[in-house]
């Protein structure tokens, strides 16, 4: 199995909201992920939310792109082929896997980028309004 072969017309879908990535002293059960360990609590929410005025930390200007492909588990380097893509486009990536769906965030400023490279690597990119 090679990562490139799921890429290839693979749907990557962008959403309208513009993310933050906080740091957090409790979980916020409106976010679109969290991630809580022994040391921290990580959510990521709408930037407009109140989250992120009591957050410890912030980083604004997210945007979310979906890989609607399903991925088997046996299968290596999915994420690793469009990290190590959107790095040679100096674009910086935050992800978040969910159980049959990869998410990658990447900077609004890098937004045009990002999709660019996407495509480049065969994937079918989209917004909600409209098809690029």
């Amino acid at each position: 199995m090679e990562p490139a072969d799921f890429l290839e017309d693979a749907t990557v879908t962008v959403a309208d909201e513009v993310y933050a990535v906080c740091r957090t002293a409790h979980p916020d059960p409106d976010a679109f992920a969290m991630v809580q360990d022994e040391t921290e609590t990580t959510v990521i929410v709408d930037q407009t939310s109140t989250t992120v005025d009591e957050a410890a930390s912030v980083e604004r200007g997210w945007k979310r792109l979906t890989f609607d492909v399903e991925l088997p588990f046996e299968l290596v380097g999915f994420l690793a082929v469009v990290a190590s893509a959107l790095a040679d486009a100096d674009v910086s990536v935050f992800v978040v896997s969910a159980y049959s769906t990869d998410h990658v965030l990447v900077k609004q400023s890098d937004l045009e980028t990002a999709l660019q490279t996407l495509d480049d690597l065969g994937c079918r990119v989209q917004t909600r309004q409209a098809t690029c």
